[in-house]
This record gives structure tokens, C-alpha cells and sequence, in this order.
């Protein structure tokens, strides 16, 4: 019996601990959801020839209109974000970022006031270097003076790019300095960075000091409107879970970029993998999409309560990938309350739908199910299965490409299960366990 209380106690405290401090700045407990016109707009400029699809203050300002009237805000989608391509080709006389005139005439406070006037938050953006991606003016050597120009300004989130930086060993310092930079304006301020996204092709970043500066983190490549880009978003992350999975939690989260869905790349099916396993992932929900002009089938997907339940789960784990067998692959997440997402991904991409046997046995949570646990089929449609024996069989159908998301409750919860659960999740070395 001491051995085995002290075994818990031991497991308590590896789960418990943080892998690292996050950034204090009370911000990003769960991951942040919203809009953010990249993927969509790109750095369409031309306000003449496309006055409704240009970087401008009047797509913003429709953006959050629609967000507002449209259900978005109440299924949790809180900021509009602005990427790049926004400022002006040159700084104002006293050094300070000025948005373009003839594309934002009403400057940037104003526009941040009417976004928060919809019970909404604005996003911008910016760059570590000495010009952002599309040549535009960058932060370096004035991180002090923009991180307070936003602050004046009403920012609420601030999306941190890292082009143009004169040497890669400075990209540490200028996201460590912009990160001080915001708290000390004594606004609240989320910070998405992309460190270690440019770090990666010189070394691998140290993600203890990433999550103590930042409260968002891409990784990889940009996303495309294609489901080459979702997946090969997907084995990265499965490849590199043993490093980052670890350093997600409440205050800060890997990144794995923008949901596409709603635009013209992904089918349906493709469309639910995306959202299923962004919830798996515990990611950041940003569309880069139309919102004045989305499929219903998209948009009752992006605002599915389950599915962003999950992705918003107070217990704060990213999921990871625990198996790979015949073109399937399975991803889990544990959840607050002794829960278990599980998505079943059919990576097949020829011929129908096929039937993958979910026995509870096969989990690694499969004590949690001893004798039997309750499991509702959140996607591609609800459905409650109900109660499952722990040797008992069910079948469930995934279409090309497509997924299905579970969530399995227990019927009976041990404390120490669930520890050793839990400690599995974030310590567990193998990407196959079938």
C-alpha cells in the first residue's frame, strides 16, 4: 500500500507540474478562437479592382459584423485579426507604425473601437525582423515603441512573424523582447509568436523559454486551402509529439495554423478532419475564411459546441497520435472529468468508407473502461453508442479522408487511473501502439 501511494503521489506531481512556466500575462487558458484573413486574403492590396476582398478596414469591419450577428461570437469566436500587409510603406515622423491611409482612413484606434463595440477583440500583426514577409516595415530595434503604439491603439492580440531578422541567433531575443515589451505597456495583450517555426531550419528551439514568452507558437509551414497541407500539418505534429506536446498547456499552445474550412480546397470530410483534429491538438481555432459568404455545412461544423468543447477543455492536455494500422490513424486526448476524445482518421484517399473496430481494450486508457464506459460519436454525426464493454466491439464507419470523433466517459473512475492516464499522455515515447 506505501508503495503504491507513493507511486501516485510520485504521478500527481509529473501531471501536475507544468512542463514549463507559461508567460504570465493571464491570458490564453484555453486557445484562442476568431478570424484571421491570411490564408483567405493573402496581401491582396488592389482596393480599385476587389473593394470587398482587399486588406482593408472595411473587410475587417464586415468580418466582425458577421461574427457578431451570425453565431460566431456565441460559439466562442472572439478576435478579428489582421495580418500582414496592413501598414503604411513607412513609419511616421516620430518613428510609430501608421496603417495605410487610403486603405484604413479611419486609422487603427477607430477601427479597434468599432471591433469592440461587437463584444469582439482585434488581432494585428507585425515582425521580429526588419520587415515583415511582404516588405513592409518591421519591428526591429523599435519592439518598445510598437508593442506601446498597439497598446494605445486597443490591440488585444498581437501575431509575431519572424522574416527578415539580420541574424538567426537574434530571433530568441527580439521575441523575448517584444514578449516584455507588451506586458510592460500594462495592456493585456495576447502574443502569438512564430518562433520556433524560423528556428527549426537551424536548430531545435527551446520550448521552456518559447512557452515562459509566448502564448501561441507556430511550428510549421504555412497552411493551404489543401488536404496535402492539413496532413502533412498532422505527421509533423505526430512526428515531433514527444517534444511539443509536453510544452502545451493553460497559457500557451502549439500552433498549428489557420482552419480553411468554408473555402474551396477541402470536402466535407476533409473539412471535419481538420476541426476534429485541431480539437485534438488543443489549437487555436483561427479561420481564414469568408465569413459573408460561408457553406452552412461549414459553418455548422466551425460552430459544433462538442467538437469546440473539446478544443476548449479546462483540463488543458494536447492530444497526441497513439496508433497507426491499415491507413487509420488514431489520435487521443484526455479531457476534464475523466474523459477521452478519440479521433479516427481514414487515411486512405481511394475507394468507399471502411469500418474500423474500436475495441475499448485496444486504448491505452483502457483500465479507465474496467468494466465499461460510455461513448458518444461526435462526428460526422452525433450519436450516442452507448455504454461499451471493455471486450466488446464496435464498428465505426470513416470515409476517404474523413474522421470520426468519440468521446468515451468511464462508467467508474479511479483517481490513480486516471493519474497514470494522464502520465502516459505526456510521456509516452511510441507513435504505434497497435
Amino acid at each position: 500500500m506505501a508503495a503504491l501511494a507513493l507511486e501516485t503521489v510520485m504521478l500527481a506531481v509529473c501531471v501536475l507540474a507544468p512542463a514549463a512556466r507559461a508567460l504570465d500575462n493571464g491570458l490564453a487558458l484555453t486557445p484562442a478562437m476568431g478570424w484571421l484573413h491570411w490564408e483567405r486574403f493573402m496581401c491582396n492590396t488592389d482596393c480599385n479592382a476587389e473593394p470587398d476582398n482587399c486588406i482593408s478596414e472595411n473587410l475587417y469591419m464586415q468580418m466582425a459584423d458577421a461574427m457578431a450577428k451570425d453565431g460566431w461570437k456565441e460559439a466562442g469566436y472572439e478576435y478579428v485579426c489582421i495580418d500582414d500587409c496592413w501598414p503604411s510603406a513607412s513609419r511616421d515622423a516620430q518613428g510609430r507604425l501608421q496603417a495605410d491611409p487610403k486603405r484604413f482612413p479611419g486609422g487603427m484606434k477607430k477601427l479597434a473601437d468599432y471591433v469592440h463595440s461587437r463584444g469582439l477583440k482585434l488581432g494585428i500583426y507585425a515582425d521580429v525582423g526588419t520587415k515583415t514577409c511582404a516588405g513592409y516595415p518591421g519591428s526591429f530595434g523599435y519592439y518598445d515603441l510598437d508593442a506601446k503604439t498597439f497598446a494605445d491603439w486597443g490591440v488585444d492580440l498581437l501575431k509575431f512573424d519572424g522574416c527578415n531578422m539580420p541574424k538567426w541567433t537574434l530571433l530568441a531575443e527580439g521575441y523575448i523582447n517584444m514578449s516584455k515589451a507588451l506586458n510592460n505597456t500594462g495592456r493585456s495583450i495576447f502574443y502569438s509568436c512564430e518562433w520556433p517555426l524560423y528556428e527549426w531550419q537551424y536548430t531545435q528551439p527551446n520550448y521552456t523559454a518559447i512557452r515562459q514568452y509566448c502564448n501561441h507558437w507556430r511550428n510549421y509551414a504555412d497552411v493551404y486551402d489543401a488536404w496535402t497541407s492539413v496532413t502533412g500539418i498532422l505527421d509533423w505534429t505526430a512526428e515531433h509529439q514527444d517534444l511539443i506536446v509536453p510544452a502545451a498547456g493553460p497559457g500557451g499552445w502549439n500552433d498549428p495554423d489557420m482552419l480553411v474550412l468554408g473555402n474551396f480546397g477541402l470536402s466535407l470530410d476533409q473539412q471535419m478532419t481538420q476541426m476534429a483534429l485541431w480539437a485534438i491538438m488543443a489549437a487555436p481555432l483561427l479561420m481564414s475564411n469568408d465569413l459573408r459568404n460561408i457553406d452552412p455545412k461549414s459553418k455548422a461544423l466551425l460552430q459544433n459546441r462538442d467538437v469546440i468543447a473539446i478544443n476548449q477543455d479546462p483540463l488543458g492536455k494536447q492530444g497526441r497520435r497513439t496508433a497507426k494500422v491499415n491507413n487509420f490513424e488514431v489520435w487521443e486526448r484526455p479531457l476534464s472529468g475523466g474523459k477521452l476524445a478519440v479521433a479516427i482518421i481514414n487515411r486512405q484517399e481511394i475507394g468507399g468508407p471502411r469500418f474500423f473496430p474500436i475495441t475499448l481494450a485496444m486504448l491505452p486508457s483502457w483500465k479507465f473502461c474496467n468494466p465499461e464506459c460510455n461513448v458518444t460519436q461526435i462526428l460526422p454525426s452525433y450519436q450516442e453508442m452507448g455504454i461499451q464493454k471493455l471486450l466488446s466491439t464496435t464498428n465505426v464507419q470513416v470515409n476517404p479522408t474523413g474522421t470520426a470523433l468519440l468521446v468515451v466517459t468511464p462508467s467508474t473512475l479511479d483517481p490513480r487511473l486516471h493519474e497514470k492516464w494522464l502520465y502516459f499522455h505526456r510521456d509516452n515515447k511510441a507513435n504505434s501502439i497497435l
